[in-house]
């Protein structure tokens, strides 16, 4: 019968190791059956799985190993595998994949033993740990905002998916993080199309209650943009009601508040990422034209669909032209973008802020609520409150190192 053994080595990382230790299990044809490596602050750990043949002898093969070890000052553990445990550990290989992913300005253990202990009452095991934020320098640690992610690859399928989703939105309130939790499958490392609202999620700021300061009735569509944004009142009636309040507004107004818009922390990276890796991007807003095509031309985005302001004689006639970009349009226009873009929407990334942005992020693969409202933040796949824009990117699996601008 053939003798299954876990070799474990560890020791400070060098180059060569790897080659040295599965050079010697070369010699006696030993089949592997798994591998693994980590580097964690220069310390290296290297799992192998092996199958000693029957027709073979293990003690040289570990002899041998063992001397190579000590040559290379590494420490070396054997530990034999009986068939039923291996056999079991193959029947769990075809089991559902997930990734939890946890961000942060700065990780720490409590935050992980949260994290995990919620795995793990949820039967869910941990296959694999891996930090995608860059290292950072003790010394830098003060003079810039910091963020850190770790991604954890868990196997198994929970009980009661709800009520996890549910202790890692609590988990992440209660400790200013963001935790997400993802199918991993082949549509979550193929995304192709991301889509955005603008307001409160590009920009910091709504546009209409900028235009409405100037026109003196700032307050009143404050109200309204509040109420609306939580879902109080229909968009197109509270849409309606506001526009109507810009009457008279002078449109050389509009390229002034367009230049002082604010862009959201991490929008120029991300969408500059997103470029560079032939992700194709759209503005559905339910704001104005106007400033979408500013974004578009500021950041490059392939579409932008949203409100067209009426305006006569150089003034806001204080009505829209066209039709309403609602939750419902946005939904739809996804759709459409993605059958013209040759993209399931499994594929699609779409980011708001506000409740009409419930319905593309509904139907998105992957729906993320930006620094949302709790309504939203509760009936959205994702969320993401503590990180700027780009922290996004670390959903679909980015690493630091990878930067490409």
């Amino acid at each position: 019968m053939n003798e299954i053994i876990l070799l474990t080595i560890s020791g400070d990382d060098r180059p060569g190791v790897t080659s040295a230790i599965t050079g010697i299990l070369a010699r006696y044809h030993i089949n592997i059956l798994d591998i693994g490596q980590a580097v964690i602050h220069n310390t290296l750990s290297l799992g192998i799985l092996i199958q000693v043949p029957k027709e073979s002898e293990s003690s040289p093969l570990l002899r041998d190993v063992l001397f190579k070890a000590h040559e290379m000052n590494m420490l070396v553990r054997f530990e034999p595998v009986d068939d039923a445990a291996y056999e079991h550990w193959v029947e769990g290989q075809g089991k559902s994949r997930h990734i939890i992913t946890l961000l942060a300005r700065r990780i720490s253990a409590e935050h992980i033993a949260r994290v995990t202990a919620i795995a793990a009452d949820h039967g869910l095991n941990i296959d694999n740990i891996s930090r995608l934020s860059g290292r950072i320098s003790l010394q830098d640690e003060g003079a810039r905002q910091t963020r850190a992610c770790v991604e954890f690859s868990v196997r198994g399928l929970p009980a009661d998916a709800a009520a996890l989703r549910e202790e890692f939105l609590k988990t992440a309130s209660d400790m200013d993080v963001d935790i997400a939790f993802q199918k991993d499958d082949i549509f979550r490392r193929n995304r192709r199309l991301v889509v955005f609202d603008m307001d409160s999620t590009l920009i910091e700021a709504e546009v209409i209650d900028e235009l409405a300061k100037e026109v003196g009735v700032g307050e009143q569509v404050i109200e309204i943009t509040e109420a609306a944004m939580r879902g109080e009142i229909d968009f197109n009636e509270s849409f309606r009601r506001r526009v109507a309040l810009l009457k008279g507004l002078d449109a050389s107004v509009l390229e002034r508040i367009a230049e002082r818009l604010p862009l959201t922390e991490g929008a120029t990276e991300l969408v500059g990422h997103l470029k560079a890796l032939g992700f194709k991007t759209a503005i559905l807003s339910g704001g104005f034209t106007y400033f979408g095509h500013f974004l578009q031309q500021k950041l490059g985005f392939d579409y932008v669909y949203a409100n067209e302001l009426d305006i006569r004689d150089g003034k806001v006639t204080g009505e829209v032209v066209g039709t309403i970009v609602n939750g419902e349009r946005k939904a739809q226009l996804l759709r459409e973008i993605a059958e013209k873009e040759g993209v399931r929407l499994e594929q699609t990334i779409a980011v708001g802020d506000g409740a009409n942005d419930l319905p593309m992020l509904s139907i998105a693969g992957l729906g993320i609520a930006f620094r949302a409202k709790p309504l939203v933040r509760q009936s959205a796949k994702q969320a993401i409150s503590t990180l700027g824009l780009d922290g996004i990117l670390y959903l679909i699996g980015f690493r630091d190192r990878d930067s490409l601008l």
